[in-house]
């Protein structure tokens, strides 16, 4: 169920209870440079506490209306393999990721390329907060208040061919800053990408921050892709390039499981995973399951999208 913004209230909003990270925060973020670049966002002092960056984004009418994970869940227990493959590992390890400076280059079959710099996509995030339901493949899942900007103004400005079919996204590819690279564990960069009207659907999002800061080094910092009706290994995280293809891209997950990773991986309570069932899943910070819902709970407005596919054999 979504509703408007104005019938939200903060009370619904879980308040942030970690503050003991606050340095890492500065250091990692070069809050100076966000200050000298980004002259349209709340920055308090920090001796009032961690900065609030987007302390007066309004709630999007796209939001849920359930109540939103705890901060520390959503920053403690994550899928980021670049950093190991446990859940807690990026919360542990993901200091050594430097996120300023920081470019992302969007480029493919578009007529006007460009390398963005990271606080120019902050100032266009500096609006909108929605407030998304997120399913892990595993089972679990969160309620997560996330600030960015639909990925459709992006692309528009880039002005994609007519070839462009499908939107690529490439993260970062450096085990000096990633140690889980030297892993193996994937074929790397991590590579993920939808269809490009996929990444055109208004609940499609390049986010660069949640709880109305920017994103912690383990949620994907300085920028990632938000995509709620899909599993969240969709979702891509620090993204170093965007790119229009002709070609459906080939994912990480799908070249290295076929079987048990497709390339749509839209939330189907009806299509197990070869070895789970994804028809409950545990919410996070709840003790029971819960059913999971068609499209994670967006099927009024994403499953036209897949109007006539066989969505069993297109998982």
């Amino acid at each position: 169920m979504l509703r408007r913004s104005s019938d939200i209230a903060p009370s619904e909003i879980t308040p942030r209870d970690l503050f003991e990270r606050r340095r890492e925060f500065l250091r990692d973020i070069g809050l100076a440079g966000i200050a000298a670049g980004a002259s349209a966002l709340v920055l308090p002092a920090f001796a009032q506490g961690p900065a609030k960056v987007f302390a007066n984004a309004k709630k999007s009418a796209f939001s849920t209306t359930e109540p939103a994970t705890p901060y520390k869940d959503v920053t403690t227990y994550n899928n980021f393999y670049e950093f190991g493959t446990g859940k807690e590992d990026p919360a542990e390890r993901a200091g050594t990721l430097k996120t300023r400076p920081w470019t992302v280059m969007v480029d493919g079959e578009c007529a006007k390329p460009k390398r963005w710099d990271i606080d120019e996509i902050v100032r266009l995030a500096a609006v909108e907060e929605r407030i998304y339901r997120m399913r892990c493949v595993e089972g679990w899942s969160m309620v997560i208040p996330w600030n960015g900007f639909p990925l459709s103004e992006l692309i528009r400005r880039a002005e994609p061919t007519s070839k462009a079919k499908y939107v690529e996204f490439v993260t970062l590819n450096d085990d000096r800053q990633m140690p889980g690279l030297r892993s193996g564990v994937l074929e790397w960069p991590y590579v993920e990408g939808l269809r490009i009207d996929e990444a055109m659907h208004p609940l499609a999002i390049l986010c660069v921050g949640l709880y109305g800061e920017l994103l912690p080094n383990q949620n994907g910092a300085p920028v990632r892709v938000v995509v709620p009706w899909k599993y969240g290994f969709k979702s891509a995280k620090s993204i170093v390039r965007i790119r229009f293809t002709e070609q459906e891209p080939r994912t990480a997950w799908n070249k290295a499981i076929p079987r048990e990773y497709g390339f749509y991986s839209n939330v189907n309570p009806a299509v197990d995973h070869p070895r789970w069932s994804q028809a409950r899943e545990r919410r996070l910070g709840e003790f029971g399951k819960r059913p999971t819902l068609p499209f994670n709970g967006y099927a009024e407005q994403v499953a036209s999208l897949y109007a006539g596919m066989d969505l069993k054999r297109y998982f």
